[in-house]
């Protein structure tokens, strides 16, 4: 165990032990085989073991990989979606991922690689600019205008004019567990921006677009360790504030008038949709969460 048998060593064995190069060269072969084998399998059973706590089913459903029950397909399967020869968390990293989510166990963290990396994938297919920061800032009140838009006439636009900034926008279905709302990563030459859209409040869904656009304006994006719970509150605060301004909610909620009138004036004031001043009050406790509701525009997203 202590030299390798090289080529060198077997012709030295020969003329010492009069056996032929040829036979140490084929035992050397069969044993290095062996020792990948090996490795081979102890990862396939690691990988086996990792894609019980992956959310399979849902990706399937989703279209994501091919639908099997087959222990082997599904970790091959899943290695070729990752992109990677095997599925150890080491491949697969969470760091660099600046997302908006209501939880963390291991589950969402599995939930949020899969996610993430079909945003990863779907993003390829989007042709970007170089990133610009600026332009990105110079185009918020555009951004911020289309809240009062339907779904159908702001999606394109708002995923041409991200592309003109150098950001890749991906709309996702939301998977189980995960928590997740969006994720913002850098992948090569483009920021990827991903939200999910499982039949989204419009008021949750300018939201998270809001806080995920704060965390690359904020330069949250792509930190070694992922961001911090005061980077997270920074974002809420910018989203909040970018969407109404501190000083224009706090008027408005001293007059104490939110009949659905009022929330109307002041939402056609501010030039965003109802539904967003509905969800400030809410999350203020200046209303109660079931009230309002119906000035809230459901959307639903096509992917």
């Amino acid at each position: 165990g202590e030299v390798q048998l090289t080529p060198d060593v077997a012709v030295r064995l020969e003329m010492v032990l009069g056996v032929p190069a040829k036979f140490w060269n084929n035992l050397e072969a069969t044993y290095r085989e062996k020792i990948v084998k090996a490795k081979a399998e102890n990862e396939m059973d690691d990988d086996k073991e990792l894609v019980k706590k992956l959310p399979y089913n849902e990706m399937a459903k989703n279209g994501w990989v091919p639908d099997t029950k087959d222990a082997i397909q599904r970790v091959n399967n899943l290695r070729k979606y990752f992109e990677v020869v095997n599925l150890g968390i080491k491949n697969m990293q969470l760091s660099k991922i600046a997302c908006r989510r209501l939880a963390e166990t291991e589950k969402s963290n599995l939930a949020l690689l899969a996610w993430a990396q079909k945003a990863k994938l779907n993003s390829r297919t989007i042709e970007t600019s170089l990133i610009d920061l600026k332009m990105l800032k110079r185009k918020l009140p555009e951004i911020r205008s289309m809240t009062t838009m339907d779904p159908v006439d702001f999606c394109p636009k708002l995923i041409d004019m991200f592309a003109d900034c150098g950001i890749a926008l991906v709309f996702l279905p939301h998977i189980g567990g995960s928590f997740l709302h969006g994720a913002t990563f850098y992948d090569k030459n483009k920021i990827v921006v991903g939200l999910t859209v499982r039949g989204k409040d419009a008021d949750k869904f300018w939201f998270s677009l809001f806080h995920e656009l704060a965390h690359i304006i904020l330069g949250h994006t792509g930190q070694m360790d992922g961001t911090t719970d005061q980077d997270e509150k920074d974002a809420d605060i910018w989203a909040r504030d970018t969407l109404i301004s501190e000083e224009a909610f706090e008027e408005f909620r001293e007059k104490s008038n939110f009949s659905a009138a009022s929330i109307r004036a002041f939402a056609k004031r501010m030039g965003i949709a109802p539904g967003i001043v509905v969800g400030r009050l809410q999350n203020e406790g200046c209303i109660t969460h079931s009230m309002m509701n119906d000035l809230k525009e459901h959307y639903e997203i096509a992917v």
